[in-house]
């Protein structure tokens, strides 16, 4: 048996960390074969993928080739060392873990490693148990490192409507066929574009897709593309190296890559700028991104899903969307239908939000009598499910539902007498009245981008 190598039984340690390992995707880069041989079938029966190379080039050719989640490097070997591949790998744009291992335990070496990107590093010989829990380990700061930015991007956001506990909510025909049509699409790795004005459900309905997916133990990570700065967005969506631009002192993994094997949401993909709608069609096609500043571009394996309240038709013939990218994105359209044309619909919803919100205020819930619920169907809900939900926290705040229900509410009338327009324009302006004209709190209190409303208020104003 080659010397740097002891085997052992992977006892208890494997058992806790077997869920990481079992969706692991990793790559063995040594020049030994018996140290090949011994991770691949110590690995290999524990992960969902497992590549082997004899050297830098071959290794190099792999991860140009497929996504890997962690590297297990040998640092002595012919030609360059696993640091100064390492160190290239990394400036190459790869996000993911690496495990050194090494004969050499010394400060210099330490340093070395942890400086060229190193996760952590194994001694030779190297036992079983040692490299399962580097492996583990790696794999492990790197989940928490993603479902903590995650977590951080949602609790920035507002709400989601239907958060997490009720799904597509409704049982109007439009939401019955919603549904099913969501079973159907989600098992498919098909791109699928959500339509709907703001506050509909569109990101409950791409949840909807991912959970029902065989990606659903993968991250789902939405995006605003309107609330992204654009001389950012690249930097967001793709990552960049240390040093890029200005202001970036440390490497950063995008979006793209936080959704490695699971879901992207781009919501409001109308608002893209054109020269960031022809890198993100480039990535559709070759799926492939190349962080700022890299040299490579490297693998990716996501599902995307996109959402808008645009009229996408209409911004490509204006010039203000790409028609390629419009056809890729738009394989599978799901429109919502808006909330006064679902009216049967309002009664579980709001039930749902008075159950969720409650608890989450820790306030007894307010009774939806008839009345209530006769005046919560007669609105026209131009802020869509977003807008209920926030009357149903404003009503819990309250500790009752004010005679007037909805502020500055506009009830249905006949088309004939008042256009949508009309209303729309009516309920945004008295809700910029009552908030002072703060427009940042009246697009929270809307449920739209501040973008989205600056510009209704240029329109109205022009």
């Amino acid at each position: 048996m080659d010397r740097s190598i002891v085997s052992e039984p992977a006892g208890k340690a494997d058992e806790a960390f077997s869920p990481l390992l079992a969706a692991a995707s990793i790559l063995i880069v040594d020049d030994e074969p018996g140290m090949r041989n011994f991770m691949m079938r110590m690995l290999a029966p524990r992960c969902r993928r497992v590549e082997e190379a004899a050297d830098t080039v071959a290794a190099q050719r792999l991860i140009d080739a497929a996504p890997f989640d962690l590297v297990i490097l040998d640092n002595v070997m012919a030609g360059r060392t696993g640091i100064e591949w390492l160190g290239e790998l990394r400036q190459g744009g790869f996000f993911g873990e690496v495990v050194l291992i090494t004969a050499f335990a010394d400060l210099e070496t330490a340093i070395q490693a942890l400086r060229a990107g190193a996760s952590d590093f194994v001694l030779k010989p190297a036992r079983a148990n040692q490299i399962l829990n580097a492996v583990a380990r790696a794999l492990d700061r790197a989940r928490l490192r993603r479902e903590n930015f995650v977590l951080r991007r949602q609790l920035a956001a507002q709400p989601v409507t239907s958060a997490g506990t009720g799904g597509i909510v409704g049982r109007s025909a439009a939401i019955v066929q919603l549904r099913a049509v969501v079973a159907r699409a989600a098992p498919l790795p098909t791109t699928v574009l959500i339509t709907g004005e703001s506050g509909t459900g569109k990101e409950v309905t791409a949840r909807a897709l991912h959970f029902g997916s065989p990606r659903a133990d993968k991250p789902f990570v939405p995006v605003n593309c309107a609330a992204i700065p654009p001389d950012m967005l690249e930097s967001e969506l793709f990552g960049h190296l240390k040093g890029a631009f200005t202001g970036a002192t440390a490497a950063r993994e995008g979006l793209f890559s936080y959704a490695q094997g699971g879901t992207l949401f781009l919501d409001e993909i109308g608002e893209l700028p054109l020269a960031m709608q022809s890198k993100l069609l480039r990535v559709i096609e070759d799926k492939r991104v190349r962080p700022v500043g890299a040299e490579r571009e490297a693998p990716i394996d996501i599902r995307l899903v996109a959402a808008t309240n645009a009229e996408l038709p209409a911004a490509v013939a204006a010039g203000r969307f790409r028609q390629d990218l419009f056809y890729r994105l738009n394989v599978l359209s799901i429109p919502i239908p808006p909330l006064r044309d679902r009216i049967e619909d309002i009664e579980p919803l709001a039930r749902l939000f008075m159950s969720d919100l409650s608890e989450r205020l820790g306030m007894p819930p307010l009774a939806l009598t008839p009345e209530v619920l006769s005046d919560l169907e007669t609105y026209r809900w131009p802020g869509n499910a977003r807008e209920l939900r926030s009357v149903i926290e404003r009503s819990l705040i309250i500790g009752s539902f004010p005679g007037d229900l909805v502020a500055g509410a506009t009830r249905r009338r006949p088309a004939s007498e008042e256009t949508l327009e009309a209303i729309e324009k009516n309920h945004v302006l008295a809700v910029l009245e009552a908030v002072g004209g703060n427009k940042a709190e009246a697009a929270r209190r809307l449920g739209v981008s501040r973008k989205t409303l600056d510009r209704k208020v240029a329109v109205w104003n022009a």
